[in-house]
């Protein structure tokens, strides 16, 4: 199957219009007249996901490899490292990052991996729940198979909660809602949440955007007749 009709069939699935103006979603790698037997799904690419794929296929990623112009390419920096190995096994990279979030990532997440029913609204996914704080805490921590939850106790009683995968404390002026569960929050993004009256959690960036594999194999499983495996990337943190 060409590049060229994998990637239309991931526009229709999610247009990549629509992703915000400073992502690099599509094609990142790659000749669209290329043909490829085989599809790996990843959150991310790493060296271990660049060992295990076969020569001569497709990589689909949440995360661009790509985001900045790249004046050298020297192995001293993660993305121009990674290149060169892309390039020796000839594989094609096409990221699904900011429109698959709006379309997909973020139901999927909070359907799927949290059991929450509610509506999308861009970014956001919003949930209307009647649960004590910590009632609520305990409940994500166990459907996400976490020991601990960095968190910003406001209210006591929480009525509606908005959920963002990875790093959404950038939408914090658009958040109307009790709770904002989002990944990678600063001291400073809480300080300001605090004087808003949302209460956080820090759901992390890479635990709840992992299952951005599963979501478009559940998809693409149904689309295309070639092989596809999920190989997803490791978190660089540890908890000690």
């Amino acid at each position: 199957m060409k590049i060229r009709t994998i990637y239309d069939i991931l526009d229709e699935i999610s247009p990549f219009d629509l992703q915000e103006e400073w992502d690099n979603s599509g094609l990142n790698v790659g000749d669209y007249d290329a043909k490829v037997n085989k599809i790996y799904l990843s959150l991310d690419i790493d060296e271990k996901v660049l060992e295990t794929m076969d020569e001569n296929s497709l990589l689909i990623t949440h995360h661009p490899l790509i985001f900045k112009s790249i004046k050298k390419v020297i192995p001293n920096r993660f993305s121009t490292k990674l290149l060169f190995k892309i390039m020796r096994k000839n594989i094609s990279l096409i990221a699904m990052h900011t429109n698959f979030d709006k379309t997909h990532l973020n139901e999927y997440f909070a359907k799927k991996v949290l059991g929450f029913e509610g509506r999308v609204e861009d970014f956001i996914f919003y949930v209307d729940v009647d649960k004590d704080f910590d009632e609520l805490v305990e409940y994500v921590k166990n459907k996400m198979g976490l020991k601990y939850i960095k968190t910003l106790n406001i209210k006591k009683r929480i009525k509606k909660i908005a959920i963002t995968t990875g790093a959404g404390m950038g939408l914090l002026d658009f958040v109307r809602a009790d709770c904002f569960l989002t990944g990678d929050i600063k001291y400073h993004e809480a300080m300001d949440a605090k004087v808003r009256g949302i209460s956080l959690m820090d759901i992390g960036h890479y635990e709840s955007e992992k299952y951005f594999a599963d979501c478009l194999f559940e998809i693409l499983n149904e689309r295309i007749d070639i092989e596809l495996q999920k190989i997803n990337s490791a978190n660089p943190f540890s908890i000690k």
